[in-house]
């Protein structure tokens, strides 16, 4: 089933995104797949070894929910080491990034407002 309601994973092209490495992206909620105007939601697939460079979102506050795998992460100045189940929370302004330790990570991301991968939408260290 595919439709703007219901969407799955395997029904959307995967993308890789910039600033990462090792990693598989499908958009699930966003202004281009179903009109959500004030939110992003995306899948994540991250392989071993592989993950993101330090990055931050202007203006864009950010939320990650880890489904399944382990990984750490910098948020801040920080590293944290994280694990299925924990949520991760970027606030907009603020540094982070993840490297994923176990053979692979899955990740529920959700973004506010949507990121839409908008180069504006992020700064590098």
């Amino acid at each position: 089933m595919h439709n703007k309601y219901v969407i799955r994973p395997e029904d959307v092209t995967p993308y890789s995104p910039a600033n990462h490495s090792g990693t598989k992206n499908y958009r699930l909620v966003a202004p281009g797949v179903n009109g959500s105007q004030f939110m992003e939601i995306i899948y994540g697939d991250i392989e071993r070894h592989a993950g993101s460079v330090a990055h931050a979102h202007p203006g864009m506050e950010q939320a990650t929910y880890v489904i399944e795998g382990e990984a750490t992460a910098e948020v801040d100045g920080v590293v944290y080491n994280v694990k299925q189940g924990d949520v991760l929370f970027f606030p907009a302004e603020v540094f982070h990034d993840l490297k994923v330790i176990s053979e692979r990570i899955k990740l529920l991301v959700i973004y506010s407002p949507p990121y839409g991968e908008n180069p504006d939408k992020v700064i590098k260290k």
